[in-house]
């Protein structure tokens, strides 16, 4: 038995894992240091190499528990969340955490009704309560005007989902041991019921801007949808992605898919440069993990300013072209 462990959930895309393994990975480090304990990652698939189940060892965790089968190659809920709870009954860990992706967002509440416990969605936080060492899980509510912190006391295991690029992944340490602990996948777990005939990606590619390493974002100081030319612009110079403020999207300036904030997409960008938004908390910490950020508006006491590293106070119709011409001139 492995209880009170703390786990997370890998995944894989592509034969490779994908980062947000390693971002959750950073969060259970911390998590099983405060209660003394052990940190396992779990991960399904097929066909996954030695390098790659190695990199959860070397990023945090001390034992992977693996079960490979061609029949879990594809995400199916039902065949996930089947070997999750045999795995939750046989070792009985304390708390699970999985990344607020598509596959963690649709296998985590899976599986906790299934096991009769509490699940908190989408969280920006997560601590330990020193006294008894229940779970602190805090995420954003009301509109994502206010911070929750909710807990589970009465049932085990805790499971939370975190938000994607909240945290930095976990470093690599290729000194640190661990144990991989191969599962076979039993044959009565597969649901039969559902297939994957196929897969279609609905949203457009390019405006994707989690994976950005530049974001250029504009909020409702552009005054109007027109004026958002200068965004894309700016980001075009800098070979960048387009973001907006949630003000900005609700006008209807721009879709849904380039909303940067808890109320869209958490991003951790190497710079992210606002302009025209003042700050709201969501907005500020959907973007707080970027490694620098400028910000450009006209009123000195705006909130984003307080977690910028570089701000302009200028009207920004007039600062952002001389930035893209003097971007331009010098051929960045």
């Amino acid at each position: 038995m492995e209880d009170r462990n703390v786990w997370t959930l890998a995944e894989k895309s592509e034969g490779k894992l994908r980062q947000v393994s390693f971002e959750v990975l950073a969060r259970g480090r911390k998590l099983a240091d405060s209660l003394g304990v052990s940190l396992a990652s779990v991960i399904m698939g097929y066909n996954m190499s030695g390098d790659e189940l190695g990199q959860l060892i070397y990023r945090g965790a001390d034992i992977v528990y693996v079960v490979d089968d061609p029949e879990l190659d594809y995400f199916i809920v039902e065949n996930y969340s089947n070997v999750l709870v045999d795995l939750v009954r046989a070792y009985r860990p304390d708390i699970i955490i999985a990344g607020a992706t598509t596959s963690g967002r649709t296998l985590m509440p899976h599986a906790a009704v299934r096991l009769a416990t509490g699940l908190t969605a989408d969280c920006t936080k997560l601590d330990i309560e020193k006294d008894t060492g229940n779970l602190l899980q805090t995420r954003p509510a009301i509109g994502g005007n206010i911070m929750a912190t909710i807990k589970t006391p009465g049932s085990r295991p805790q499971m939370a989902t975190v938000r994607v690029r909240s945290t930095k992944p976990a470093p690599v340490d290729r000194k640190r041991t661990g144990r991989i602990i191969k599962v076979k996948l039993k044959a009565g777990l597969l649901d039969g019921r559902s297939k994957r005939i196929g897969f279609r990606k609905i949203e457009d590619e390019k405006a994707s801007i989690q994976d950005a390493d530049i974001i250029v974002s504009g909020g409702k100081g552009l005054k109007k949808k027109e004026n958002f030319y200068l965004i894309y612009e700016l980001a075009k110079t800098l070979d960048g992605s387009v973001g907006a403020s949630r003000d900005a999207v609700d006008r209807g300036w721009i879709s849904y898919p380039h909303q940067v904030g808890l109320s869209g997409k958490t991003v951790s960008p190497k710079l992210y440069i606002a302009i025209g938004i003042s700050g709201a908390i969501q907005h500020l910490a959907g973007i707080k993990t970027s490694d620098t950020i400028v910000a450009i508006n006209s009123d000195p006491d705006a909130q984003i300013f307080k977690i910028s590293d570089f701000g302009i106070v200028a009207d920004l119709f007039e600062a952002v072209p001389l930035v893209i011409e003097r971007l331009k001139k010098y051929e960045l």
